[in-house]
């Protein structure tokens, strides 16, 4: 194992809940000194360094690094992945933690990953890619109800929507189009346990990191709007040793297999989006080139290992050498996103939590009596973690009744069932 003695330096490229989680855990770790975000948020602002460039503006984040003496770079934003931070940082010689926006391509562009699916023969619902709307129109005409209809790149709040008539999926489609979107996909609805399967590499060697089960629906029930997440809990106990030897020899291998060979090897956490459907077989969705919002904090509150460690030896290429597997908590976490349909509502209670570090915050700023407020949104993940889920989860929704502002919208029916 390589020396980690020496405190650490960290940038953080992001802006959101995942941005926030992950900057608390790292200021947690004996081996890190100082971390900034850029550009971070005002709720980062009270415990670490906000820096004020944008996140796609690699050559003024490649001048503070170098300006600050930074050790490690982390780059989750999707704006700044795709402006090929990690491409510019690696030919500058400076360590980051990311994939190449080329690497990236399968997870940025979902068109482009639902072919990369097909090309690997791995099993995806059947789908149509769309340039023009006429051709998506006469898609749907023969299309099964429902159908996914989504935006080629993801934009939270509008990208994507579960159709259940044809009438809506041709005006959510003409909708998209009149917007001036390029690329429409249109999947068939696959019904089953959704889950995302996370993994760590270097590009060579991958590990599996942990299952986690998504809620994506708005309503309870799986209702109402198609999100990207609005909870999650892990380990995801419906998702077997076998299933997951079996998602990690024929998707990730072969995903990182295929990338090697076309010499854009990705670096970086990987998640692949899938669905447990009724027959017991697995159909794979889309990728994520990071954690998500509503499961970072879930998914690294049961990390054992030195998280700055394992970033590091993935950026300089000794991950295969430093690891066997990565070591989790013999633990459970819950989270649920907390929505506000107004922003500038004061939020009460967060001081009341026996945590405060179990809240993970998207935009919310302080007035100036030093009160939080609502963005319009999503405003908070809150996350809990125990010995079981039960606890977790009975944990979990007694911190959410202890927050509040008015308007406040969450799911009650996270993780319902735990054996």
């Amino acid at each position: 194992m390589m020396n980690k003695t020496s405190k650490k330096k960290i940038l953080i490229v992001g802006s959101s809940a995942k941005e926030y989680s992950l900057a608390k855990k790292m200021l947690s770790l004996d081996n890190v000194e100082e971390v900034f975000v850029a550009p971070g948020n005002s709720a980062m602002a009270e415990f670490c360094s906000c820096v004020d460039i944008r996140e796609d503006n690699v050559h003024d984040l490649l001048k503070f690094v170098l300006e600050k003496n930074i050790n490690l770079t982390i780059a989750t934003s999707q704006k700044a992945i795709k402006a090929d931070i990690s491409s510019f940082f690696q030919a500058n010689s400076q360590l980051i933690f990311a994939p190449t926006a080329q690497s990236a391509n399968c997870a940025l562009s979902k068109s482009f990953g639902k072919k990369f699916l097909y090309k690997l023969h791995i099993p995806t619902p059947k789908f149509g890619v769309f340039e023009k709307e006429q051709p998506a129109q006469d898609y749907i005409k023969n299309s099964n109800m429902p159908v996914v209809i989504r935006m080629d790149e993801e934009l939270e709040g509008r990208d994507r929507i579960v159709a259940s008539s044809l009438n809506i999926a041709k005006i959510f489609i003409s909708d998209l189009f009149v917007k001036g979107e390029q690329k429409v996909l249109i999947e068939d609805y696959v019904y089953g346990h959704e889950f995302t399967f996370y993994v760590m590499t270097d590009g060579y060697t991958v590990l599996p990191l942990c299952a986690v089960a998504n809620y994506k629906f708005m309503e309870e029930g799986e209702g109402g709007l198609l999100t990207s997440g609005v909870g999650a809990f892990a380990p995801d106990y419906k998702i077997s040793s076998d299933i997951e030897a079996y998602i990690m020899q024929n998707v990730v291998l072969n995903v990182i297999s295929s990338l090697q060979v076309k010499e854009t090897p990705y670096l970086g956490i990987l998640g692949i989006d899938c669905v447990l459907k009724n027959d017991g077989s697995i159909s794979v969705l889309e990728f994520r080139p990071f954690l998500s919002d509503h499961d970072c904090q879930a998914v690294l509150n049961l990390v054992d290992d030195n998280l700055y460690n394992l970033f590091e030896a993935c950026a300089v290429g000794s991950f295969g050498d430093d690891y066997e597997g990565i070591n989790l908590f013999d633990a459970a976490s819950v989270s649920c996103v907390l929505y506000s349909r107004q922003a500038g509502k004061v939020i009460s209670g967060i001081e009341t939590l026996d945590n405060p570090d179990d809240i993970s915050h998207f935009a919310t700023r302080k007035n100036h009596y030093m009160e939080y407020e609502t963005p319009s949104g999503k405003a908070l993940v809150v996350t809990k973690t125990s010995r079981t889920l039960s606890r977790a989860r009975l944990n979990l929704y007694e911190d959410i009744d202890l927050i509040n502002f008015e308007g406040k919208k969450f799911r009650s029916d996270i993780c319902p069932i735990v054996k």
